[in-house]
């Protein structure tokens, strides 16, 4: 993308995206395919997890991510959609296989 173009997701959206999509992949991964440094991508990770919007996980060197679709999305012009429509409108899981996968992590099924 030539610099100076706009899009229609936020770099919070790319990734979000990107972790709901490829759930094991490394911040160098993620940081490759959507267009930012990996400290950038970190950053945004962090955030995510603090607001809960994904639940990361050690799984001996790597993380597993995993995103919370029934939760809702941060502008008061769409609250009223969760972020699991933003998902399946682009191509991610059902919202009932993210839910259960929800369910199994935090039960530890």
């Amino acid at each position: 993308m030539k610099k100076g173009q706009w899009t229609f997701l936020s770099n919070y959206g790319r990734v979000f995206v990107y972790i709901a999509k490829c759930p094991r992949s490394t911040t160098e991964a993620i940081s490759r395919e959507v267009g930012l440094t990996q400290r950038g991508v970190q950053k945004i990770i962090t955030e995510l997890e603090a607001a809960g919007y994904i639940i990361k996980r050690r799984e001996g060197r790597c993380n597993l991510y995993t995103v919370r679709p029934e939760l809702p999305m941060r502008h008061r012009l769409e609250r009223d959609h969760a972020v699991g429509d933003l998902l399946l409108a682009l191509g991610c899981a059902s919202k009932a296989d993210a839910a259960a996968d929800v369910a199994r992590l935090i039960h530890g099924s």
